[in-house]
């Protein structure tokens, strides 16, 4: 059988593949003085809160599972402008968003919009591995961009115009960012965009992680951009990580009102509708007392970044960032790997898994500029947790 040479460029999610070694050898330790510790998946521990829940069950029971408009439930488009509003004092039309099926439906529908084969799409290294493949899937090749330490694993606006060609369609940013939990600081997304934009081409950010913000100084969306820069932004966003709501599939995406019906008539073809029943229920996120658990959650995950960080760097696995925002941890573990025996991130990896049971994920995933030397850590777990695995890391690299 011949299988399509788009398919043939999709590599490995090898996230998931060390998931599964590790869920192999969970079973194996499942009932040892050391059970398996996951600090490899980006889910948060937390599951929906119970206003969310009761919403969902309420649709199934009253008969709201029928389809709904491609765009989504007018409510809560609504619910989602609103909460721009009030949390970033940002004005976005309800016309303007779109309610996906996940934030993938919402990164697929935008690259099948606005990408022509060959078009070429830059990205920071190191960035979601994901997220390249949506632009291989349409055709495009993703460009990836070496970053450093000192522009916090993010692209600048002098690297995009100087990577910047006559193929190039425009950029796919992250912020915050999975793997780095890093964001771009606003002036330098604003130069970014202004460059794109001058270049007649696309400004497309991942902002699924930014309910999930803990400085002031980076918690804000492109779509807040001032002097309407901000009306011309693609924003991908979802249910899963802040809200909570992983498994339900439900995202959104932002565009600018003349692209809305050329991404209503796609997701019509493509996916009828989102779930009916994750739209019902995620109505329930915005009410007061689901807010406010979430706000009470996001200071949960603030404080495990506070204690593990500073643990990783005393134990040698250095942080070379410190995260604004998501649950990640990027650290630097070309000594640890040496004090193990043990060359790169992907050996370590199972060096951990097999001395430790502790789970992370390699760099492997994340790009192609020295994904050796980084491992990343998901601090979305319990501080129990978060202690334990200290301990063990400590007992093993000593």
């Amino acid at each position: 059988m011949r299988i399509a040479r788009r398919a043939q460029r999709i590599e490995p999610f090898y996230v998931m593949e060390v998931a599964k070694a590790a869920a192999a050898m969970a079973r194996e330790v499942a009932h040892s003085a050391q059970p398996m510790i996951f600090l490899n998946i980006g889910e948060p521990d937390f599951t929906a809160p119970p206003l969310v829940q009761q919403a969902a069950a309420r649709a199934i029971h009253d008969g709201n599972t029928q389809y709904t408009q491609a765009t989504g439930l007018q409510p809560l488009r609504e619910c989602i402008s609103r909460w721009y509003a009030s949390r970033f004092h940002a004005d976005v039309a309800p016309g303007r968003i779109i309610i996906t099926a996940g934030a993938s439906a919402a990164l697929q529908l935008a690259c099948l919009a606005l990408i022509e084969a060959g078009d070429e799409i830059l990205m920071p290294d190191p960035s979601y591995p994901c997220n390249r493949h949506f632009v291989s899937a349409a055709d495009g090749n993703a460009v990836l961009v070496p970053t450093t330490t000192e522009e916090r694993f993010q692209l600048s606006a002098a690297k995009v115009q100087a990577v910047w060609t006559d193929k190039t369609r425009g950029v796919l940013l992250a912020s915050p960012s999975n793997p780095t939990g890093t964001s771009i600081a606003p002036e330098e997304l604003r130069r970014i965009h202004e460059f794109v934009t001058s270049r007649g081409g696309i400004t497309l950010i991942d902002e699924i992680y930014l309910g999930l913000s803990y400085e002031e100084r980076f918690g804000h969306t492109a779509l807040a951009m001032a002097d309407g820069l901000g009306d011309n932004i693609i924003s991908i966003n979802s249910f899963s990580k802040y809200f909570n709501m992983t498994g339900w599939r439900l995202g959104w995406l932002v565009v600018p009102e003349s692209l809305a019906p050329v991404i209503e008539r796609m997701a019509q073809n493509l996916f009828i509708c989102p779930s009916t029943v994750a739209q019902h229920a995620a109505l329930a996120c915005f009410e007061p007392e689901s807010l406010a658990e979430y706000e009470r959650r996001r200071a949960e995950f603030k404080a495990r970044r506070d204690y593990f960080i500073p643990e990783l760097n005393r134990l040698g696995l250095t942080v070379p960032v410190m995260p604004d925002g998501a649950f990640y941890a990027y650290a630097d573990c070309t000594a640890a790997a040496a004090k193990l025996g043990v060359s790169g991130s992907w050996d370590f990896a199972f060096e951990l898994m097999k001395r430790a049971h502790l789970a992370v994920t390699p760099g492997r995933d994340f790009g192609t500029d020295a994904p050796e030397r980084y491992i990343r850590f998901s601090t979305a777990n319990s501080m129990e947790q978060l202690r334990e695995a200290v301990a063990r890391l400590e007992t093993v690299l000593g």
